[in-house]
């Protein structure tokens, strides 16, 4: 019998090259925690690592990764639960999906309390007035660098139609969905672009 990756299950099998449960737990922890924001970068910096260490290949990571994105909830989570188990079983998948995890909630709880703690002070909430104007601002200049080329020549008009009519939506209370529902179908109203 055969596993999912395609190798032979059974006691007289000799197992694959494996890390063992100690150096897995360390190479997850590391690997899965240097990234912000992105589960997928971390999926790569771990593929990598395991690789270069001859633990893991392409046809086993997609396999995990095909699992993980099936999976409802985190890939990230489903990936290392996956991975840990095809080499130490339950006790490799919560040792993965541990070292995956709890590192980084321990630092989000230990940044909110600080956070919440030094609010208080002006400077800090002067500080943080400041980096919300300037993300607003970088919200807005990327905004238009996307509408820009649309507000010239004869696509005015609906530009502006466009951005009256999203703004209508907003302040009627539609969902954002309802918002880009409604200008997908604008869009296809519009006349097409000609070419200069």
């Amino acid at each position: 019998m055969r596993d999912a990756f395609g190798r032979r299950g059974g006691s007289s099998d000799p197992p694959g090259p494996r890390p063992a449960l100690s150096t897995l737990a360390w190479l997850v922890a590391r690997d899965a925690n240097q990234t912000i924001g992105s589960g997928m970068a971390s999926i790569e910096l771990l593929r990598r690592t395991l690789e270069r260490r001859g633990w893991l290949d392409d046809r086993e990571h997609g396999v995990l990764n095909a699992v993980a994105r099936f999976t409802p909830g985190t890939n990230v989570l489903a990936y290392l639960a996956a991975l840990g188990w095809s080499y130490h079983g339950a006790a490799g998948a919560a040792v993965s999906v541990l070292g995956g995890s709890v590192p980084g909630s321990v630092m989000v709880t230990l940044l909110t309390a600080v956070a919440a703690s030094i609010d208080r002070w002006r400077a800090v909430r002067v500080a943080l007035t400041a980096a919300t104007l300037v993300a607003g601002g970088l919200v807005l200049a990327n905004a238009w660098s996307l509408v820009r080329p649309y507000v010239r020549g004869p696509r005015v008009r609906w530009t502006l139609a466009s951005i009256a009519l999203a703004a209508a939506l907003d302040l009627a209370g539609a969902t954002p969905v309802r918002v880009l529902l409604v200008l997908a179908i604008w869009g296809t109203l519009t006349p097409p672009r000609t070419a200069p």
